[in-house]
C-alpha cells in the first residue's frame, strides 16, 4: 500500500473551531504582545463591533501583505478566530505546524475547493469564527485586486454577519517586491459590513461588488496624507524592476533595474530613487508617473493592447516546482524543483512542453478558466493548479509580472469572468 501523501492528509482533516487556549497562547502572545508593537498598529473602530463577540461572524479584510492575519485578529478580542490560508503555506516547514494547531482552512487560491469551503461551514455551525482575504493573494501594486470570484456565494451561503478590517500602511511595511520589512506605521479600520439579513437580500453579485468596493484601498495614495516615514536602511527600491517592468519614457520592456533607493531604464537612462515616504522622485530629465500604483496602471494599459494585437504569444523558458509528497519544504522554500521547459500564453490559453520528474511532460489551461496566478512570496516567480495540483514556475528572466498581466488581460479580452473591479475605469483610463 502506497504511502499517504502530505495533501491526502491536509485534505482529509476535519477542522473544529480553534482551541481559545492555543489561539490565546499562540496569537495573543505572539501576535497581540509582540508583532502589533514592532510593526506600530494602531486600530480604529467605525461601528460597535463588540456587540458581536462571543458569536459566530466572519472577519474579511484586504490582503495588504503577508502581515494582514497580524493586522486583523487583534481588532476582535477576545474573540477567537480560524485563519483560511493559501494551500500551499501547509508544506513549509517553518509554518506546517502552527497552522495545523491552529485548526487554519488550507484554501487553493483562485480555484473551486469544495474541501475548504465544507471546513468553513463546519466551523460556522460549531459556533467558531473565520478570517479570510477575500482577494487571494496579497496586493502586488500597493492596492487592491479583485476578490476572488466565488467571494460573494461564500458570505451569502455562510449566512453571518460579515466584519472587516481595512488595512492602511500594510503594503508599505512588507511591499510585494522585497522580502524585508520596513518599520513605519500601520493604521486598521474595524467595522460591520453586512448583517445576515443584509446578505439575505442581496445576490452574490452585489455582495461581490460591495466587498471590493468597501475594501479597496491605495497605500501610495494613503501615504501622500499621513506622511508615515519607513525605514528600509537604503534599500526602498531594491527589487522594484520585477513590479515596474516597462519603461514609461521608451516603452521598453524588461529593461527596468533597481537597486538601493533607484530605479531606471538600462535602454535610455529614464529613472528616479524612492524616498522614506515611497515618494517617486524622478531623475533630472527623467519621466516618471507619479507614485509606483499609477505607473503600475500605465503598464497595464501597454499589456492590455499588446496582448490584443492579433497573434500575440508570450513564451519563455522556465523550471517547474511542485509540492513535496512526503515531508516540508525547508529553507523557505515554496516548491520542489522538479523540472522545465517552454511555457507559452496565447489567446487559447497556457500552454507547458518539457519535462517533470525526468519524464516528458505537458498541459494546456484554456484562458477563460484561468483569471490571474498566484505568488508565494514575492514577485520572482508565479503559480497555479494544474488538473489539482500546485504548480510553480520559476522563469529565466524577471518576468512574472509580465506573465500575470498579460495572462490576466487576455483572460479579460476572450471574455473571462474576472472583470468586475469598481476601479476598473480608472486603471483604463491611466493607462
Amino acid at each position: 500500500m502506497d504511502k499517504i501523501t502530505e495533501q491526502q492528509k491536509l485534505e482529509g482533516r476535519k477542522l473544529r473551531p480553534v482551541s481559545p487556549f492555543i489561539y490565546r497562547l499562540l496569537g495573543n502572545v505572539v501576535v497581540n504582545g509582540v508583532l502589533v508593537k514592532k510593526y506600530n498598529a494602531h486600530f480604529t473602530y467605525v461601528d460597535d463591533v463588540s456587540r458581536y463577540r462571543g458569536q459566530s461572524y466572519v472577519v474579511v479584510s484586504n490582503h495588504a501583505s503577508r502581515m494582514d492575519y497580524v493586522f486583523t485578529a487583534p481588532a476582535f478580542l477576545p474573540d477567537t478566530f480560524n485563519f483560511v490560508v493559501g494551500y500551499n503555506e501547509f508544506f513549509r516547514s517553518h509554518l506546517a505546524m502552527i497552522l495545523r494547531m491552529m485548526q487554519t482552512v488550507p484554501k487553493k487560491n483562485f480555484v473551486h475547493q469544495p474541501y475548504a469551503i465544507r471546513q468553513m461551514m463546519k466551523i460556522i455551525r460549531e459556533g467558531g469564527r473565520i478570517i479570510l482575504l477575500p482577494e487571494g493573494m496579497s496586493s502586488i501594486s500597493g492596492a487592491n485586486q479583485p476578490c476572488a470570484l466565488g467571494s460573494g456565494h461564500l458570505l451569502k451561503s455562510l449566512g453571518v454577519p460579515v466584519l472587516y478590517t481595512k488595512i492602511a500602511g500594510g503594503y508599505l511595511t512588507a511591499p510585494k517586491y522585497n522580502l524585508e520589512d520596513r518599520i513605519g506605521r500601520v493604521d486598521v479600520e474595524a467595522g460591520v459590513l453586512f448583517t445576515p439579513e443584509q446578505l439575505e437580500g442581496m445576490t452574490p453579485r452585489e455582495i461581490q461588488r460591495q466587498l471590493d468596493e468597501k475594501l479597496y484601498h491605495d497605500d501610495y495614495e494613503w501615504n501622500k496624507t499621513a506622511r508615515v516615514r519607513f525605514d528600509a536602511a537604503g534599500r526602498m527600491a531594491d527589487n522594484m524592476h520585477q513590479l515596474l517592468f516597462w519603461c514609461p519614457r521608451c516603452g521598453g520592456e524588461l529593461t527596468m533595474t533597481s537597486g538601493g533607493d533607484a530605479i531606471r531604464c538600462r535602454n535610455c537612462g529614464n529613472g528616479g530613487h524612492l524616498n522614506e515616504y515611497y515618494d517617486l522622485i524622478p531623475d533630472e530629465g527623467s519621466t516618471l508617473p507619479d507614485t509606483p500604483r499609477v505607473w503600475f496602471d500605465m503598464q497595464r494599459g501597454h499589456v492590455r493592447s499588446m496582448v490584443r494585437q492579433e497573434g500575440f504569444t508570450l513564451s519563455e523558458r522556465v523550471q517547474l516546482g511542485v509540492l513535496p509528497q512526503h515531508g516540508y519544504l525547508k529553507e523557505q522554500k515554496t516548491s520542489e524543483i522538479t523540472g522545465d521547459g517552454t511555457l507559452t500564453l496565447d489567446a487559447g490559453g497556457l500552454h507547458f512542453e518539457g519535462r517533470k520528474n525526468g519524464e516528458p511532460y505537458s498541459f494546456f489551461i484554456p484562458i477563460k478558466k484561468l483569471p490571474t496566478y498566484g505568488m508565494c512570496t514575492d514577485v520572482s516567480r508565479f503559480y497555479t493548479f494544474v488538473d489539482g495540483e500546485f504548480t510553480e514556475f520559476y522563469p529565466e528572466r524577471d518576468s512574472t509580472e509580465l506573465w500575470m498581466m498579460a495572462t490576466e488581460e487576455m483572460h479579460r479580452a476572450q471574455g473571462g469572468l474576472w472583470q468586475d473591479f469598481p476601479w476598473k475605469e480608472q486603471a483604463e483610463a491611466r493607462g
